[in-house]
């Protein structure tokens, strides 16, 4: 038990809260402004989740933490899709047809990845572990395709 525990708090990332003022609803484009010159880290994952879910581990329905979750990925995929856009218009065709393929490709991993916790756990203890993954590997395609828009803008 103690295991699943620990997973679950490391799947959660309760421990990166990011402080944030208390008036600001915390959201990753803040997150991403603030952190403008190091913008290719994991430092924004869980910057609207983790103030949702709160320190304190188990206070909250696995429901109302997926939801936390889905925010924050709701606000990825849109940072993800910018870039994305970017991208493609800033693109010859045959990095175009690259770029696309290596999108569906990363969509399949992505779901097959964050799949695995219910293939693993098979309850819905798996649920709040896959909205984090799914949440996580967002976000992390979100600031890779961002850190090749930001330097295609910055070539023109």
């Amino acid at each position: 038990m103690r295991f699943l525990i620990a997973i679950l708090a490391a799947a959660l990332g309760i421990a990166s809260a990011q402080a944030q003022s208390p008036k600001a609803k915390p959201s990753v484009e803040t997150c991403l402004a603030a952190t403008k010159a190091k913008p290719n880290t994991d430092t924004c994952i869980g910057a609207a989740s983790n103030p949702c879910i709160g320190p304190d581990e188990g206070a909250k329905r696995d429901s109302e933490v997926t939801a936390c979750l889905d925010d924050e990925q709701k606000q990825w995929d849109k940072v993800l899709n910018a870039s994305y856009q970017a991208l493609l218009k800033g693109l010859e065709p045959e990095q175009q047809t690259k770029l696309r393929e290596m999108q569906r490709l990363w969509l399949q991993s992505r779901a097959a990845t964050c799949g695995f916790y219910f293939d693993y756990f098979q309850g819905t203890m798996a649920n709040p572990m896959i909205a984090n993954c799914m949440n996580r590997e967002t976000a992390r395609r979100a600031v890779f395709l961002k850190g090749f828009a930001d330097d295609l803008a910055e070539r023109k």
